[in-house]
């Protein structure tokens, strides 16, 4: 028995709302932290992802009021990214509910950072998120909210980080995000076949056809989507009744 796929909204946080946008540009609000959150976990959503996408940019941390709020509202596990920079960091969001924390500016920076916080936390708790674009037939990594070329390659940074103790990968393809194209299934594909830990794929889910291949052909273990769930182009429970019908062992 395979373990059950998983099913993921994502909300991406800017200046205290959810925004979306296309390839990680031109941001437009999807509506409130709260109310959508509370809908994905009434609606029978797995987990739930919160990207406060502007953190490193600014040089800052995640505001953990918006966490906190967040946590009080929802019965789902709950992974929270952006600004995590240190062990009082994930201390901070714990003690407000996030369950893991999902680290990716500051790991490419100090990689030790994930060896230090999964010695403290455990694995389960460190997601390791790799934003990634297609260049001259290689994927290149990107930094700072998917701005800054990282001078990293996807796969030799996937397996790195499984190595230095991360418990799960959350693979953003940015030239797929918010395109509602389909995942970079070829790309995700070649990643679980490399790593040995949970891939979350991400970018470009637009129908429910998308998360049958990316579960299938893609063999991800989850899948993430933002702007088709806030949209109501795609419902939770409607998803999951259309995989379990396709025999996707799905929670």
């Amino acid at each position: 028995m395979t373990l059950a796929k998983r099913i993921i909204p994502c909300l991406d946080v800017k200046d205290g709302m959810v925004v979306k946008g296309e390839q990680f540009r031109n941001l437009q609000i999807s509506g409130s932290i709260v109310e959508l959150a509370e809908r994905y976990s009434r609606e029978g959503a797995d987990e739930l992802v919160f990207l406060d996408i502007s953190a490193s940019l600014e040089s800052r941390r995640t505001r953990l009021e918006w966490v906190e709020e967040v946590a009080r509202h929802i019965q789902i596990p709950f992974t929270v990214g952006g600004g995590i920079s240190s062990e009082k960091d994930v201390e901070a969001l714990l003690a407000r509910g996030a369950d893991k924390i999902s680290v990716n500016t500051s790991a490419l920076q100090h990689p030790s950072l994930i060896t230090r916080l999964a010695g403290l936390f455990g694995s389960q708790c460190v997601v390791a998120a790799i934003d990634a674009r297609p260049d001259n037939g290689q994927w290149e990594v990107y930094s700072h909210g998917g701005h800054l070329p990282a001078g990293k390659e996807l796969y030799s940074w996937a397996k790195e980080v499984e190595d230095l103790g991360a418990g799960e990968i959350l693979f953003t393809a940015i030239n797929r995000d918010g395109t509602c194209q389909g995942f970079a299934t070829e790309a995700i594909a070649r990643l679980t076949d490399i790593v040995n830990i949970p891939v979350i794929a991400s970018g470009g889910a637009g129908c429910k056809e998308d998360f049958l291949e990316v579960f299938t052909r893609g063999r991800a273990d989850a899948a993430l989507a933002a702007g088709t769930f806030h949209s109501g182009k795609i419902r939770v429970p409607e998803l999951k009744t259309y995989l379990r019908q396709e025999h996707i062992n799905i929670r």
